[in-house]
């Protein structure tokens, strides 16, 4: 028999979707792939040249378990220039993407029965890396009139003797939603200790994203290179924590993961340090994509209250069409061969609503958005 961690651990739904999709493309269907949140640009090429310059010349071996001190020093930097503030390079370790972060930040700071206070909706996976260590995810609903933003009298509402760690992500997947400044602000006031997923940083394209370190040091940071510099399967990744933790997690990597691999780090360098121009492109192409998808899904009559301006997703209500969103995203792929994500994946209050990703090309995202919008008139 299996654990009854694992047994009790619930599926990646959109993984689910993506690999009922491949089905139906093996047996000859055109599917668009609008559920998926996977950058679609190829790499870099500074990043490329980096990971084979650094293969060939032989960084084939373990490094520190932190990472490589230049990395962590370039990640020091980039933070400082784009958010000011002043993080030690003691403060970081370097991981095989961003998941190892968030298992081995709640390792370090959760005892059995510990809470993690989450909104609701959330990344699917979050719960499960909080219950895996034992602790318990305790929601707080956030509505779709606001943005999708923490309500912060409701977060006091859940704090308990047990509460550690409020979890926070801005820009948000499932919602592309940021909070606001004043929001976060009232947050890291707050007693417990603030988990700040920031993997879409970068990804903005109306106002500003702000780090958590900008309100209080009480915080871990947890982001990474996979979004923003179209590096996923490279898998890498980082955590920020407060000194007097980095020693317990700096244990869990070394019994755990030993190091995040020697010739991406150094890609990751290349990364921070001479891929702006890519960057800056990418992004304006997604906020084509992001302005072209959000009015395609108003003119369907999908509801969309507060336009996301970060990310890469649309969170958009579809209560109209079904109160069974896991129904209706599969049904929307059998019959319209086109993937979407239900919002049931990322929590109760996410059911009704379906989650888009526009990490697709233009044309891609247009023949997909016109299936939905034949495969809806069949359903009137």
């Amino acid at each position: 028999m299996a654990s009854k961690r694992t047994e009790e651990m619930t599926s990646f739904i959109v993984m689910d979707v993506l690999e009922r999709a491949c089905e139906l493309e093996c047996q000859g269907k055109d599917i668009v792939h609008l559920e998926v949140g996977e950058p679609d640009f190829d790499t870099p090429e500074c990043v490329k040249a980096a990971a084979c310059k650094a293969l060939a010349d032989g960084s084939t071996h373990y490094t520190h378990s932190l990472g490589l001190l230049e990395l962590r020093e370039a990640i020091c930097e980039y933070y400082h220039d784009t958010y000011g503030v002043t993080v030690d390079p003691d403060q970081v370790v370097v991981t095989s993407g961003t998941s190892p972060a968030i298992f081995m930040t709640f390792a370090a700071l959760l005892e059995a029965g510990d809470e993690v206070i989450l909104s609701d909706p959330h990344y699917a996976c979050y719960p499960n890396f909080i219950k895996f260590v034992g602790g318990v995810p305790v929601t707080v609903p956030v509505f779709e009139e606001d943005g999708f933003q923490y309500r912060p009298e409701a977060i006091e509402q859940k704090i308990s003797d047990r509460t550690q760690a409020i979890f926070i992500n801005s820009p948000s997947n499932p919602t592309g939603n940021l909070l606001s400044k004043a929001r976060m602000q009232a947050i890291a006031g707050m007693s417990p200790w603030i988990v700040s997923d920031e993997i879409y940083h970068g990804l903005v394209y109306e106002g500003k994203e702000h780090s958590i370190l900008e309100f209080t040091d009480r915080a871990f940071v947890l982001n990474g290179f996979s979004k923003l510099f179209a590096m996923t399967g490279l898998r890498l990744g980082y955590l920020i924590a407060p000194k007097a933790f980095m020693r317990p997690i700096q244990k869990v990597q070394q019994n755990f993961f030993i190091s995040a691999n020697a010739m991406i780090q150094k890609a990751g360098i290349a990364a921070l340090k001479e891929a702006g121009a890519d960057v800056a492109r990418m992004k304006r192409i997604y906020n084509e994509r992001r302005i072209f998808m959000i009015r395609r899904l108003k003119e369907m009559g999908l509801g969309i209250t507060v336009e996301p301006t970060g990310a890469f997703y649309v969170f958009a209500n579809a209560k109209h069409l079904s109160g069974d969103s896991y129904a209706l995203a599969f049904d929307i792929l059998e019959k319209a061969c086109v993937g979407v994500t239900p919002g049931v994946d990322f929590g109760k209050h996410g059911e009704g609503y379906l989650r888009f990703s526009y990490a697709n090309s233009l044309e891609n995202i247009a023949e997909g958005l016109n299936r939905l919008e034949a495969y809806l008139k069949t359903r009137t």
